[in-house]
């Protein structure tokens, strides 16, 4: 009799793993042989060490996960997989990221105001031309030089933070604010994006969520609301700023989560998207001549390069998720990159199908957090998508990209591209 013995947990914790790639042969590890695994939580990047969790591996237990939160809370532990200082927890607790209905659902119905399909669509002429001139600039810095440009610092970036500036109301002079600001949360595991860790008086790195490290960002969301109110325009935060539902660190949260959210979404799917086309001629090739639409491009390249790689649950009560007893209070994390990679929902999930249908990839994750700015998010796709196509016949990358070192951001710090 022959015995199989299923292979050994693999690591999909470290950081810095995903400074070379996304870990997929380790993630069909775990779905094939540990769907809920256990991951422990070492000291890394002088980040302390925490008590470990549930990795969910499988689209139906991470689609599950995400739609019960009744068992799997967003409140108890909020949403990232280190735990918050216990001092910073009720503060992070406000932001609507970090609730469970009903109190989710009565923040997300007050932004959901700003948020109208009349005011996102009257961007989609703005977003377009804002491509355009990105990418004639891109075009003339290479030709300028040696022929290569990186479409990252000369495209994505500007092309998120000034879109979400514009939807935002952010007055041009202080648009530089909001990349800083990102930077800073979400590329806290990474040197090159945030800098050495601020620390507290014990030595320890300070969380970039917490009171002290987001002082200046509320600061300045108390200024322009202000601003709003005597000189009232068409924008996000004008809306906020008249709302009288919204108290005031209610805005306060709500300008953080749109600044990092909004704009980090489509600063990691734009050149994730850019650099899977660059890698797949021949789709490159089949969405430029229209033999593929663009909306269904656009979803099967946020699924083969979702934005977000995982997200953070706590138990609420003691359950089971496929055959594993979780106990309250113990951290359950799900991972979408792995999610969209599911042979039991995708067929050849490997295989990039830019025309795939149905696709329920779960890149801006799923139930009552699923994410409220994915309208915006895919119609910005969609246009610097098809500007790129106007711009450049060819899409050929010059060396590797540069990753971000993230289990949280599947996020590029470089794309070097070669203009024909």
């Amino acid at each position: 009799m022959t015995v199989h013995h299923a292979p050994p947990v693999p690591d999909v914790f470290d950081p810095r793993q995903y400074a070379t790639g996304v870990p997929y042969d380790a993630y069909r590890v775990l779905r094939d042989h540990h769907p809920v695994a256990r991951q422990e939580e070492p000291e890394v990047l002088g980040w302390p060490a925490g008590p470990g969790f549930w990795a969910v591996t499988r689209h139906a237990d991470v689609v599950r996960v995400l739609k019960d939160s009744a068992t799997y809370s967003s409140y108890i532990g909020a949403t990232q997989i280190r735990d918050p200082d216990p001092d910073d927890l009720p503060f992070i607790r406000r932001m609507m990221l970090n609730q469970d209905p009903p109190g989710h659902g009565r923040l997300r119905r007050l932004v959901s105001r700003a948020f109208t399909p009349r005011r996102i669509d009257r961007f989609a002429k703005l977003a377009q031309d804002r491509a355009r001139t990105l990418l004639g600039r891109a075009l003339d810095e290479a030709r300028a030089s040696d022929g290569t440009v990186d479409l990252v610092t000369a495209v994505t970036d500007d092309y998120a933070l000034l879109n979400l500036a514009d939807l935002l109301g952010v007055p041009e002079a202080d648009r530089r604010l909001l990349l800083h600001w990102t930077r800073r949360v979400i590329g806290y595991q990474d040197p090159d994006e945030a800098g050495p860790p601020v620390l507290d008086p014990a030595g320890r790195p300070v969380n970039p969520r917490s009171p002290a490290m987001l002082r200046d960002m509320f600061g300045y969301a108390q200024q322009l609301a202000a601003h709003k109110r005597r000189y009232p325009d068409d924008d996000v935060m004008t809306t906020l700023a008249h709302d009288p539902e919204l108290s005031r660190a209610e805005l306060e949260m709500f300008f953080f989560l749109l600044t990092v959210a909004g704009n980090d979404t489509v600063r990691s799917a734009a050149p994730g998207g850019l650099l899977t086309l660059a890698e797949h001629p021949q789709a490159y090739e089949r969405l430029r001549d229209g033999r593929v639409e663009l909306p269904s491009a656009v979803d099967e390249l946020l699924r083969w390069h979702p934005p977000v790689l995982t997200f953070r649950r706590t138990a609420a009560q003691d359950t089971e998720l496929a055959g594993h007893r979780i106990r309250a209070g113990e951290k359950v994390v799900v991972f979408h990159a792995s999610a969209n990679r599911d042979e039991r929902v995708f067929a050849d999930p490997d295989r990039l199908d830019l025309s795939r249908t149905p696709n329920p990839h779960v890149s801006f994750g799923d139930g009552p957090h699923v994410c409220l700015g994915a309208h915006f998010a895919r119609l910005q796709l969609r246009v610097l998508y098809r500007e790129t196509l106007r711009a450049l016949p060819v899409l050929r990358t010059v060396g590797p990209s540069k990753r971000l070192v993230s289990n949280f951001i599947n996020g590029l710090k470089s794309l070097p591209v070669r203009v024909t």
